[in-house]
């Protein structure tokens, strides 16, 4: 086994990460908006409230508090159901524990001194969260992944010599003085298992330069449907991970070619009611690839925003329907964090949705260089010999459980440095 795994513990990952700030499940739909736009992987994790305020919880209390994970795919799906698209303002508030789906199994609480290899079997298994006690005068430091953090200089280490980076990079195990402070937590995700891992390609060799497919890391039993196919039958068949449902066209010999995916990567930060509208009322095709011709058989709702009251016409009550076109535009960007906007005009626009592939001949290094880079949490995988061809899909989960399944050549710890 690698000694990247066995020789550094979870809490080494733990620097610089903020405190973990509980999201409650009685938070409206519009808090959990903001919050999902700055969150990481795409989802925020829901907690029930404290029964007692002044009380030390113990391990079982905290799990059984947390109820679950929330995606924006989960709030778009919520928002496209009839009553939500004619009551905007009333959908917005309503509290998240009635729409996300209680799974607590999704999070786990483990102590900083947690073997790597133990946390990554932890999420092989499906935890997608680790608990992590926030504590005093931690000393791992693991390499390169606590200098940088998410592109942000850390400020907490110790300058006091030239060579203060390595010296605190050679000491990966928790001192014998570390407290750890009550009721302070961190979570970490496996996106930042994958930053870590990203940074010790030196220590995983050879696995890093081989394919996915030879590694088995591609997942082939995907969810699908076909273009034709309506838009919001993609929340029928949703899988957990990752949340995502390709889009695609059958071509003759039985083979899938992707179009597109309706996937809360996708939505991530999408304006929630324009998608919302399109996942009720559009084809799979349409929803990925837009429309540019106008609808008549159902005319567009009026979802503008009036620029002075900030009051969308459908929340007010008026209804209105005016005869425009409708195309992946309308699925755009906010970047103000603080609301979503309703209008047709964007700050950002990505462009249509094309989906984020590789071959299968792909190395695995590759895959994570580029799912780190779109902060995305898959990629979708096409044959080798013909691209039109989709083999499956790669996602956290999958790329876990490549790194750990074969042995792969032992590197000292000095050389990975």
């Amino acid at each position: 086994m690698v000694t990247v795994f066995l020789y550094h513990v979870v809490g080494d990952l733990t620097v610089g990460k903020p405190e973990l700030v509980e999201f409650a499940e009685k938070e409206t739909v519009e808090a959990a908006i903001r919050a999902i736009g700055e969150s990481t992987e795409g989802g925020i994790t829901v907690w029930k409230k404290r029964s007692q305020k002044g009380v030390i919880e113990n391990a079982e209390m905290r799990q059984q508090r947390f109820v679950g994970m929330l995606n924006s795919l989960d709030i778009v799906a919520f928002l496209a159901k009839d009553e939500c698209l004619v009551d905007q303002d009333k959908a917005m508030k309503t509290p998240v524990s009635e729409v996300v789906v209680p799974n607590n199994s999704l999070l786990k609480e483990v102590d900083p001194a947690t073997r790597l290899i133990d946390a990554l079997e932890m999420m092989k298994q499906g935890v997608k969260r680790l608990l992590v006690p926030k504590s005093k005068g931690w000393r791992g430091v693991s390499k390169r992944f606590s200098v940088l953090y998410n592109g942000k200089w850390l400020k907490n280490l110790d300058t006091s010599g030239p060579n203060n980076v390595s010296s605190a990079a050679s000491i990966n195990r928790p001192s014998s003085s570390t407290i750890t402070i009550p009721d302070k937590f961190c979570c970490l995700s496996r996106e930042d298992m994958l930053r870590f891992l990203i940074g010790c390609l030196g220590a995983l060799a050879p696995l890093p330069l081989s394919p996915i497919s030879s590694l088995g890391a591609i997942n082939t039993n995907y969810c699908h449907i076909e273009t034709s196919q309506s838009a919001l039958d993609a929340t029928q068949k949703l899988p957990q991970d990752p949340s995502a449902v390709a889009v695609v066209e059958t071509i003759s010999d039985g083979q899938h070619k992707i179009i597109g995916e309706i996937s809360a990567y996708k939505l991530w930060k999408c304006d929630y009611f324009a998608a919302a509208w399109a996942l009720a009322n559009l084809s799979a095709g349409q929803f990925v690839m837009g429309v540019e011709d106008n609808i008549t058989s159902r005319s567009i709702p009026d979802l503008s925003v009036s620029p002075v009251t900030g009051d969308s016409n459908l929340a007010n009550g008026g209804g209105s329907t005016r005869q425009r076109k409708f195309s992946s535009r309308n699925i755009g960007f906010f970047s103000n964090g603080t609301s979503p906007s309703f209008g047709v005009s964007r700050s950002m626009y990505r462009g249509r949705s094309a989906p984020l592939m590789c071959k299968s001949t792909t190395s695995l290094a590759a895959v994570m260089a580029q799912m780190l880079s779109h902060r995305a949490t898959h990629v979708w995988v096409t044959e080798a010999e013909n691209e039109d061809n989709l083999a499956g899909v790669v996602g956290y989960a999958d790329i876990l459980a490549a790194v750990t399944r074969l042995p792969a050549t032992t590197v000292p710890e000095a050389q990975t440095s």
